[in-house]
């Protein structure tokens, strides 16, 4: 780690302390900086906000990465602000080698000896399981992610790490919160930090305020040697597809949807929906403290 990491982060920028390895082969443009920082920033503000590095020790993070954009920038941004001393925690880098066909089995463990981070590799073929017990006509999403989650939490035990790390953005939330309330019934996104059925192991997204655009540029800019997933991206007419058409859609003719709605899920008021568990209605009496008139008619 650099002698004088105690520069302000603009000296380090310029030159004067050299960034993580990582970035060796970034691009030294203004609007990058700009970009990375923006990244790193909104990914600090949501370890502080819903506290995921505990204080006064040093856990381990188990970091996820499928071969995805999303899964690199996490990575690339938990490793900046280790190098900074802004994140005392442990990385341990994994990838789930899932059989599917066409999965370049060495992109990942090269990338990973280059940049000198320590990794582990587990191959398990979840992949004919899937496409033997799931429809073709069917999403492979659900089960897929259930039992690639299940091993993850085997691997994070096995490793002595409290917290498994994944890459989902701002978007995804938003885009699961949609799938819930058109397809669902119900109001639900994806928790920046929860603790898994066993309540051993924490479930962290470190980058749920950080925009899938901003991370596509980045990604791109940084090069990623990215490994498509030829399990569920051939397939059609999938609802997660239309919403992010539909918020696509919105964003075109109204700039700025995705990060008012994005806002919108940390502004809940539950006495102003009708959930009888989140807010009690039947006892709401004359003479209380009243709850904020909507102003709507």
């Amino acid at each position: 780690m650099a002698d004088n990491l105690n520069l302000p982060s603009e000296e380090r920028d310029e030159g004067f302390s050299p960034l993580h390895p990582v970035f060796a082969a970034a691009p030294q443009s203004v609007s990058f900086r700009k970009l990375r920082k923006r990244l790193v920033r909104q990914t600090q503000e949501a370890i502080r906000a819903y506290g995921m590095a505990p204080e006064g020790r040093r856990p381990r993070w188990l970091v996820c990465l499928s071969g995805g954009k999303d899964s690199y920038t996490l990575l690339s941004v938990l490793l900046d602000l280790q190098w900074q001393g802004a994140l005392p925690v442990d990385l341990l880098a994994c990838n789930l080698d899932q059989g599917q066909p066409g999965f370049d089995k060495d992109v990942l463990p090269a990338y990973f000896a280059k940049i000198g981070v320590p990794y582990r590799i587990i191959t398990q073929d979840t992949y004919s399981v899937v496409t033997e017990k799931v429809p073709a006509s069917n999403t492979y999403c659900s089960l897929c992610s259930r039992m690639r989650r299940g091993i993850l939490y085997r691997v994070a035990r096995e490793e002595g790490c409290e917290a498994v790390v994944l890459g989902h953005h701002r978007d995804d939330a938003l885009e699961t919160f949609m799938l819930n309330f058109l397809f669902g019934g119900r109001m639900a996104a994806m928790p920046p930090k929860l603790v898994n059925d066993a309540g051993d192991l924490f479930v962290l997204r470190p980058l749920i305020g950080c925009a899938e655009d901003d991370i596509r540029k980045f990604a791109e800019l940084m090069q990623y040697p990215i490994i498509p997933c030829n399990l569920c991206g051939s397939q059609d007419g999938l609802q997660r597809m239309q919403i992010k058409s539909l918020l696509d859609d919105w964003e075109k003719r109204n700039p700025g949807r995705r990060q008012i709605m994005a806002r919108a899920m940390s502004h809940v008021r539950p006495s102003h929906m009708v959930d009888g568990e989140l807010f009690d209605f039947t006892g709401l009496e004359l003479g209380q403290p009243g709850t904020k008139d909507d102003g709507l008619s």
